[in-house]
């Protein structure tokens, strides 16, 4: 009994619940990858369709607004027909646009695109994290909450390590150097596509449908569900708060490539360093938010972004932006280590797929302007470094106030 109460938190996961949430983080780390690949190559295309900053980041805003759209269908369907269906129906979707991306023959075509693949991009966090949280034991929630997110983290890494080695072998050809970037995702997205295919339906779910099927009567679409009184605080809130910590992320990444081109630095260090930092700083916020709430875990991640965003963006020498780099990533990024467990803790089980992807990606819908107005700024004469510290700002501001709005959640069971 001793050995049993000792034994490290890792083994009181099951090899299946292992399976289940490596598969969902390998999703969403794929599905970051192919995201923030673009951020890479936003000179290439500026230069391949003739188009200035601001139409270069709006690339970046309109798969941020389209993801509401797949969040809040995937979402939907999740709590109807399952999370696994709209998991691999996500991981397809947005394969097929990112390969369709890299063909696109004008700005426009390209900019649909990468619409459309931000609906695939939006339905996968909305499946897949139901999925993987509701099959992990509660008191561990927390851990696995910060790992997830930190797929994301991971996903950037991964850009960043594709782009330096790859790229220069095409570099010599920018027309065509940004297509194969947005290629490069394209096969080990078929390959998690195929592990995803082997992963069991969250028993969470299986036995809410039974309790349902038993009691009769009809299912109402659980969209509707959100808006129910019980609910519209928690979805308003929970929307707005997402929303504040998108647009503090999109406002220090979606241009940090370009500030470091700027400044004249290769990137694949200091990128290397700020998503190393946001991947372990996830899965230690994580852990912390079991410890000191929530809230406080979040808070503690927030402010200290806010004391090393100097660093972060105005250091003079090289040594000191990687130092901004790594600790900046590991609190600001990090921070948000207590989302997904935050959110799926928020919502009961009739309504978590849809109520976690709403939340999630109509904050994201608000977030979306981030990449526009920081390229807006600079078009009407801003510096870069200035521009994303007004947004970045604004956005741990928003952060700090709409966290202490809403409740503790740390230890609620889902069910």
């Amino acid at each position: 009994m001793l050995m049993a109460m000792s034994q490290p938190w890792y083994r009181e996961v099951s090899r299946q619940q292992w399976k289940t949430f490596l598969t969902t983080f390998a999703a969403w780390t794929l599905d970051a990858f192919d995201f923030t690949i673009l951020t890479f190559v936003l000179i290439d295309i500026q230069q391949s369709f003739t188009v200035n900053k601001a139409l270069a980041g709006a690339l970046g805003t309109v798969t941020l607004f389209f993801r509401v759209f797949g969040g809040i269908g995937a979402g939907t369907l999740a709590d109807r027909f399952g999370r696994k269906g709209p998991i691999l129906f996500s991981i397809a979707w947005y394969t097929t646009f990112a390969l369709l991306s890299g063909m696109a023959t004008s700005y426009v075509m390209l900019f649909a695109m990468r619409g459309l693949f931000g609906i695939g991009m939006g339905g996968m966090w909305a499946a897949g994290m139901p999925l993987a949280l509701e099959q992990w034991p509660a008191k561990h929630r927390g851990i696995a909450s910060g790992i997830l997110q930190g797929g994301y983290s991971t996903g950037f890494l991964l850009s960043s390590i594709v782009y330096q080695l790859a790229y220069p072998l095409v570099s010599d050809r920018p027309d065509w150097a940004w297509r194969f970037m947005l290629w490069a995702g394209v096969v080990p997205a078929m390959v998690v596509f195929g592990l995803m295919w082997r992963v069991p339906e969250s028993p969470i779910w299986l036995e809410d449908q039974r309790r349902r099927a038993a009691a009769g009567g009809t299912r109402r679409l659980s969209l509707a569900r959100l808006f129910d009184k019980d609910l519209r605080w928690v979805t308003l809130h929970t929307s707005l708060l997402m929303g504040a910590f998108v647009f503090m992320y999109q406002s220090s990444t979606f241009w940090y490539p370009t500030l470091l081109t700027q400044l004249q630095q290769k990137p694949l260090a200091f990128l290397v360093l700020l998503n190393l930092g946001g991947s372990v700083g996830s899965g230690a916020f994580g852990y912390l938010s079991e410890k000191i709430g929530r809230r406080g875990s979040a808070t503690v991640g927030v402010v200290g972004g806010l004391l090393s965003v100097y660093m972060f963006l105005y250091s003079t020498s090289s040594a000191g932006l990687l130092a901004g780099a790594a600790i900046f990533g590991t609190m600001s990024i990090g921070g948000w280590g207590m989302v997904p467990g935050y959110l799926a803790e928020r919502f009961p089980t009739d309504a978590r797929g849809v109520g976690t992807g709403f939340a999630y990606h109509l904050g994201v819908g608000i977030a979306a302007s981030s990449p526009y107005i920081v390229g807006t700024l600079q078009d009407g004469g801003m510096d870069l470094r200035q521009a994303m510290l007004m947004c970045i700002v604004g956005g741990a501001t928003s952060i700090l106030l709409l966290l202490w709005m809403g409740p503790e959640t740390r230890g609620r069971e889902l069910g």
